[in-house]
């Protein structure tokens, strides 16, 4: 077949803080081998694409036009982008579409004509070359939206669970819990009979998650809220906390009801309980310092998670599992849910940019490459 012609978004920043997020045509060879040509119909913005695209820059006062942003970064941004300076980086994880073209080799031939997902990254395009091992083939009668968001939202959730059971716990904690990827760990937990306690920052997603039936689901704007994580806690004997939140106070304070509850009866030591308390801050809604005030002993740990690192320590056996339970439940337990729709150029509007780079929990925006 001949090459395929098809427009992307591409994020560049520049040395003096620059950043540059615009469509560029992009021509894609004819597939060779193992590899696969796919028509983008779907791709999700995740926070982690929002890092990648965006940053911190000030999206606010960015001049737009047909196709593009220009906006600064700030000063303190730079250094930990250093690596980047210059260079034009395709954006956008996950995906779903269809095999139009494939390589000679056996894999590609099979997919050719199929719906399939994937994770190769650079998925804000209309067209993109994968490897067809990267690929899954969604169920039949999946739709590319409803296949768009197999992997980031899902593994991220069971590999909480994951992550939980292998350290020894047998309850856990998560905050900004009202987003696609805490209504999937409700349901999760759920099945799995495991007790969840769910922070959220409104009454109104606290009703969203009462409607799932979620036990234990609290406001962390409200008066109360100490009070309830407590009891929380108590009843449930939570001691990890997977945080999408970062910034802020909200890790140190659910450190601290670990620990009260941890020491409840028990002899005074100024060391603290021997419980430990373990903390991953796995998101990054809020980009002010993290602050801890330690008031919970000296058993706790507070780090990062990501998925690819723990799927790569997780094994393939794991991955498999995870993977396999993902596709028998793409359209139940993993459904994903959307508050726009936008084509490529439409994501790169003012209006547009303004309204998912808010990331407000619960609003999910979805990209529609080939979108007339």
């Amino acid at each position: 077949m001949s090459d395929i012609t098809g427009l992307q978004i591409l994020s560049t920043l520049a040395p003096d803080g620059r950043l540059t997020v615009s469509l560029a045509e992009q021509t894609l060879p004819a597939p060779t081998g193992s590899q696969v040509v796919l028509r983008v119909e779907a791709a999700p913005i995740n926070p982690s694409d929002l890092g990648f695209l965006l940053g911190s820059a000030d999206v606010d006062h960015a001049e737009y036009g047909d196709g593009y942003l220009v906006a600064q970064m700030p000063e303190a941004a730079m250094r930990a982008m250093a690596s980047r300076l210059g260079e034009a980086m395709p954006v956008g994880n996950e995906g779903a579409g269809t095999v139009i073209a494939a390589g000679e080799a056996p894999e590609a031939q099979a997919l050719r004509g199929k719906r399939v997902t994937c994770v190769p990254g650079g998925m804000y395009a209309q067209y993109r070359l994968v490897d067809a091992r990267a690929c899954m083939v969604l169920p039949d009668g999946a739709t590319a939206e409803q296949g768009a968001s197999a992997f980031v939202n899902p593994m991220t959730a069971l590999g909480f669970v994951e992550t939980m059971r292998a350290e020894g716990h047998k309850a856990l904690v998560h905050t900004a819990a009202a987003s696609n990827l805490g209504q999937m760990l409700v349901k999760i937990c759920q099945a799995d009979d495991i007790p969840l306690v769910n922070i959220v920052r409104s009454p109104a997603q606290v009703a969203l998650l009462r409607d799932l039936g979620a036990r234990h689901v609290l406001d962390s704007t409200a008066d109360d809220f100490a009070e309830l994580l407590v009891a929380a806690l108590s009843e449930t004997g939570a001691t990890i906390a997977f945080d999408a939140i970062g910034g802020g106070s909200l890790v140190s304070r659910i450190l601290g009801a670990m620990e009260q509850v941890a020491s409840a009866g028990a002899a005074y030591s100024r060391y603290g309980s021997a419980t430990m308390k373990q903390a991953y801050i796995y998101g990054a809604l809020d980009l002010s310092p993290t602050l801890l005030t330690r008031s919970f002993g000296f058993s706790w740990r507070v780090g990062g998670w990501l998925l690819t690192p723990f799927l790569a320590q997780a094994g393939a056996d794991t991955g498999e599992r995870m993977r396999a339970r993902v596709r028998a439940n793409l359209t139940g337990l993993f459904a994903s849910h959307y508050k726009a729709r936008l084509s490529l150029r439409e994501a790169l509007t003012r209006d547009a940019v303004l309204a998912y780079n808010a990331r407000r929990t619960g609003e999910k925006y979805l990209i529609v490459p080939n979108a007339a």
